[in-house]
């Protein structure tokens, strides 16, 4: 085995570490928040995260979160014609006025849904996807105990007043992390401050004016009703680190803002996110009585990101500890050693490092192959 030493200056957050709320105050005036960093999922604040409240528009995270997994699976295309049922037109609340009959595209009705909140376009896109609203529903509900979210019950796709339709600002956290660390592009919708529909004869206006007034928004979704109170799940990403605040039960729009600001502003000046990456690439590894000379080293899949207060930055040191060489076979993610990270003394996390690809074992007759070409080259 051969160690070597290298330093790093990074900020760093690993998914492995526990998930937990840091003991700090921050003053926040609504019932129920939750600040957590997407790329880890990892907790920085939560306060009355698992009361069961109802969500309001925020409700539309899962419709955005099933519409573009269809799109990403090819079930789906952004230029697939929708056309408005009756049902989808009578929606109240915030809408882009659909009229029976009326045709638009995927992605016209996901600009209606992120930046003016339609609750019609909603619905347009759920019959679409699913035939009718009930079946879309169940499906957003069999998502949601995927993803965990234990505290969730959906009644509809839009958010509309309903009884038994709650969740948790934990909950909205998760649904808004699975959305955003797969479906990347759903930015495209969520970042937008004015659009048009219609050729531009409807003109939308974000509900979220942090994308506006905070530096780095990149979305999410809020929502009001007057049982629910003014909520947001608010994400926002600079240096490379994206954080989803969660805000329920707000009791006015400016005050749901600035708690939702206050968590941003807390993430974002306490942590910070980059990968863990060594100084110098892997060298291969030897293998012996292999099918090839050498096997690759990577880190291994399950994640490679530390996160850590600011003030701690200039005390991490790396190490990596590897095997000098192998006997076939090795197997596509077998463990060859470890990367380290630690802060001088303590070690903060340990990576696996893995085989980037398999290397069988030659055969008897693959073995007698090679001495025979050996002999050859030797006369």
């Amino acid at each position: 085995m051969k160690k070597l030493t290298l330093l790093l200056s990074l900020v760093l957050l690993l998914e492995l570490l526990p998930v937990q709320a840091m003991a700090v105050e921050i003053p926040i005036t609504s019932r129920a928040a939750l600040l957590m960093e997407k790329e880890t999922g990892q907790i920085l604040y939560a306060q009355n995260e698992h009361e069961k409240l109802e969500p309001a528009s925020v409700t539309k995270i899962m419709t955005l979160l099933l519409t573009m997994e269809a799109i990403d699976a090819g079930k789906l295309h952004y230029d697939d014609v929708v056309t408005a049922s009756a049902n989808a037109a009578a929606m109240g609340g915030s809408q882009v006025f659909l009229k029976e009959g009326e045709q638009m595209t995927v992605e016209d009705l996901l600009k209606a849904v992120c930046v003016a909140s339609g609750n019609d376009a909603c619905v347009a896109l759920a019959e679409h996807i699913s035939g009718v609203t009930e079946l879309f529903v169940e499906q957003m509900n069999n998502r949601a105990k995927e993803l965990g979210m234990n505290d969730t019950h959906f009644v509809n796709c839009n958010g509309l007043t309903a009884e038994g339709h709650l969740t948790s600002a934990y909950d909205i956290a998760l649904m808004s992390r699975e959305l955003l660390l797969h479906h990347d592009d759903i930015h495209r919708f969520t970042t937008i401050w004015m659009d048009t529909i219609r050729d531009g004869a409807f003109q939308l206006a974000n509900t979220n004016k942090l994308i506006r007034f905070y530096d780095g928004a990149t979305g999410l979704k809020t929502g009001f009703t007057s049982s629910a109170g003014y909520c947001i799940s608010a994400t926002a990403e600079k240096e490379g680190m994206e954080l989803i605040a969660v805000i329920m039960k707000g009791e006015t729009a400016d005050s749901r803002n600035t708690d939702a600001k206050a968590l941003l502003n807390y993430g974002f000046s306490t942590y910070g996110l980059v990968d863990v990456k060594p100084d110098e690439p892997f060298a291969p590894i030897p293998v012996a009585l292999g099918t090839a000379d050498t096997v690759q080293p990577q880190l291994g899949e399950q994640g490679s990101h530390l996160l850590l207060p600011k003030n701690q930055v200039s005390e991490l040191q790396q190490s990596v500890v590897v095997a000098e060489s192998l006997t076939a076979p090795v197997e596509k993610g077998q463990k060859l050693g470890e990367l380290t990270v630690s802060n001088g003394t303590d070690a903060l996390v340990t990576i696996p490092i893995t085989a980037a690809e398999s290397v069988p074992r030659l055969t008897w007759r693959e073995m007698y192959m090679r001495l025979l070409h050996a002999a050859f080259l030797a006369g």
